[in-house]
């Protein structure tokens, strides 16, 4: 079995199929990457896919289909994807562990890339446990 780049909440693969329902029938899912930008160097970007790309990652959960661009891998290993409803606002969420620090808004935050070394010591306790 291979390692999973992202997990997804029940809440986010629900928001997900929502968007793809309501997008047309060309649209498949959504990718998820990074890009430079806000007070804190990085945001996350998420976009209808309406043509995947061999090169992505996809991650399924309930049905939904969130790929996820290969430039992102490093910085969104052991994330999970989640979607909030609050009285202020709505929106996707991501609990990273690649996260730095994040500006007082939360749209945008400093990631490092994941210590691929730790990650594989773990996944070999876990294995042996």
């Amino acid at each position: 079995m291979g390692f999973a780049v992202m997990t997804m909440t029940d809440a986010a693969a629900a928001r997900v199929k929502q968007i793809v329902a309501s997008s047309g029938p060309e649209a498949q899912g959504v990718r998820v990457g990074i890009k430079k930008g806000g007070c804190a160097g990085m945001e996350y970007t998420i976009d209808l896919v309406t043509a995947a790309n061999p090169k992505d990652d996809l991650m399924e959960h309930d049905g939904a289909k969130v790929w996820i661009e290969p430039s992102a891998v490093l910085y969104l290993l052991g994330t999970q994807m989640d979607f909030e409803i609050s009285r202020i606002r709505s929106g996707f969420t991501f609990v990273n562990p690649n996260q730095t620090s994040a500006c007082g808004c939360g749209e945008s935050v400093e990631l490092k890339p994941a210590d691929l070394a730790a990650l594989a010591k773990q996944r070999e306790a876990e294995a042996h446990a």
